[in-house]
């Protein structure tokens, strides 16, 4: 009993803080090396090279495929370019983005993920809406606040909440950009939010999610916990950023930041919502027909006249 508890409750939360915080610190690295005049581009090759040996490679051997591959064709030989394209436009954007910004910005921008991967899956008609439906409502305020919280995290910074001028951070006086221009800051924002569109056509272009480690961990604690309490941790990233930026890299903490992060907090937090409304309504709909289906003890006459009468209804249905 304990043990469960220990794993349904514990070691997802212990999970989830630890893999933020890990997605967090690698983009405080990438700050602090391209701050001590580390190329962005030689930085990139390292990550990727690094990631394949250390995580690629093994898993080729622990995750088996039961099944043969998939005959290769010149569609998937495309999709695989495109996404290895956009993949590496999307890791540019965001290191320079950070250069130009800070990475408390970048984690909270991360949050447009999900509603921008909503708003492409609207537009390519992968996603459907009913406008009279509070979770289609739901789903669509959430959007436009979140899009909203995005434009005040980029456009204004506000006043300073909190400094550190006894950071680790070197002196970079020869570096051309500084972060207490607002030009820069709304030039590094735009970059971090076209990073972010970027994964989200990949995720459309995928039909899946990526298939990195940090994916893999929410999607067990989706089946898990919910869909609705892995989001809740999404904020923790923007502490832990501004935690470590603040420590480790001597940025400051604007108001601008803070107010946007909970804007577009509350915004995820309805597309969530509404998301999960949605799965609960077509499961139960799911479930009503499956009452209705005949059973191995159901007389064949009774369960063909059952068949007739779902086939009139689908017919019937626009």
């Amino acid at each position: 009993m304990a043990l469960s508890k220990l794993y349904n409750e514990v070691f997802p939360f212990i999970v989830i803080i630890a893999t933020e915080a890990i997605l967090v610190g690698v983009n405080v690295i990438y700050k602090a090396a391209t701050l001590k005049g580390l190329s962005y581009y030689a930085l990139i090759v390292y990550s990727y090279s690094i990631s394949s040996i250390i995580l690629l490679f093994p898993l080729c051997y622990v995750l088996k495929r039961s099944r043969g591959l998939p005959p290769f064709k010149a569609s998937i030989f495309f999709k695989i370019l495109v996404i290895g394209v956009l993949g590496f436009a999307a890791e540019l954007c965001g290191v320079q983005g950070m250069q130009y910004a800070s990475p408390t910005l970048s984690s909270t921008l991360s949050i447009l993920v999900p509603i921008l991967t909503f708003i492409l899956s609207v537009l390519f008609r992968m996603e459907k809406l009913a406008l009279r439906s509070k979770s289609t409502q739901a789903k669509i305020f959430g959007t436009v606040l979140s899009i909203i919280g995005a434009l005040f995290v980029v456009l204004y910074k506000g006043h300073i909440i909190f400094s550190n001028s006894n950071s680790l951070q070197l002196p970079t006086t020869d570096s051309p950009i500084s972060l207490s221009s607002p030009r820069n800051w709304v030039i590094g924002g735009s970059l971090l939010v076209v990073q972010y569109l970027l994964l989200s056509i990949i995720l459309i272009i995928q039909g899946i999610l990526n298939t990195c480690l940090s994916t893999l961990v929410y999607a067990w604690a989706v089946r898990l916990k919910g869909a609705l309490y892995v989001s809740i941790f999404k904020p923790a990233s923007i502490v832990i950023a501004a935690t470590l930026s603040v420590i480790f890299l001597g940025d400051s903490l604007y108001v601008g930041t803070v107010f946007g992060a909970m804007i577009l907090s509350f915004g995820l937090y309805a597309v969530i919502w509404g998301k999960a409304k949605e799965e609960e309504l077509s499961e139960e709909i799911d479930e009503g027909r499956t009452d209705h289906l005949p059973n191995s003890k159901t007389p064949l006459l009774q369960g063909s006249k059952v068949k007739d009468n779902s086939e009139i209804m689908y017919t019937n249905c626009p």
